[in-house]
């Protein structure tokens, strides 16, 4: 144990929040200095709570923090796992480990989703909820500790216990079914614009596709295929419905059904 482990755990007895306090140091490896930080990234805003300021408090300006931070740490942790690979590589392999269901799956495995507050009466079965509250436990970690310690956290309880990433790097996913189920999911159409075809300096044709989704241009990606330039600009949106809130939530509530 090191010597602020230590220091936190003889103050722990002392501390009116020690039960959670604990649950936090078996979860992360460290004792929570600012608890309420810790609380907040639990409070799902179906609670409707408010900060004395009358401002609504709940995890998702930590939430917003976290996956910055997040995508900070495992892209360098990635960085360096793969010395010579490409960016687009880099950036696949990071997207495979930070994606929601993989966050939800972690979020579970260290037993986070039992301390996420909600709603009783409003109870969602959202399965982004866990996902969401592992991305705030990360902006929590960082407002209370630093980066150094979200990095300790991600490398050590996350990377090397629960995550083959070199087994995740190479294992195919398919962009385009993964948009297509969200899509089916909020009843949204989708559909697939080629732009244009150029050819490479080589001589290698070039394809550049954007998706449309309710006619809402989402994200663009070219490729040396069209099947390719549909993954890449599958990513893309995936990526950006993940990153844009306002985008996620107009396509949503939109009444215009995929055929």
């Amino acid at each position: 144990m090191s010597a602020e482990n230590l220091i936190d755990a003889i103050r722990l007895p002392f501390r009116k929040d020690r039960e959670l306090c604990r649950a936090f140091r078996d979860m992360l490896g460290f004792y929570p200095h600012k608890i309420s930080l810790y609380q907040e990234a639990l409070m799902h805003k179906s609670m409707l709570a408010h900060a004395k300021s009358g401002s609504p408090l709940n995890n998702e300006r930590l939430e917003f923090l976290g996956d910055a931070v997040l995508d900070a740490v495992v892209g360098e942790i990635v960085f360096h796992h793969f010395p010579k690979k490409r960016e687009g590589f880099l950036t696949n392999t990071r997207s495979k480990i930070v994606q929601r269901e993989s966050l939800g799956r972690l979020a579970t495995e260290i037993g986070l989703d039992k301390l996420i507050r909600q709603n009783e009466h409003n109870k969602t079965h959202n399965s982004y909820l866990a996902g969401n509250a592992f991305e705030a436990l990360i902006g929590a970690i960082y407002l209370d500790r630093g980066y150094g310690h979200c990095k300790t956290f991600i490398r050590k309880k996350i990377m090397h216990r629960l995550i083959d990433i070199d087994k995740l790097a190479y294992q195919e996913v398919n962009f385009k079914s993964k948009l297509l189920e969200w899509c089916q999911k909020h009843k949204v159409s989708l559909e697939y614009i080629l732009l244009d075809e150029t050819k490479t300096e080589d001589g290698s044709p070039l394809f550049n596709t954007k998706v449309v989704i309710n006619g809402h241009e989402c994200a663009r990606g070219k490729g040396y295929s069209k099947k390719e330039s549909h993954q890449k600009a599958s990513r893309n949106a995936l990526h950006r419905l993940k990153h844009d809130r306002k985008l996620h939530d107009e396509l949503i509530k939109s009444k215009h059904v995929a055929d």
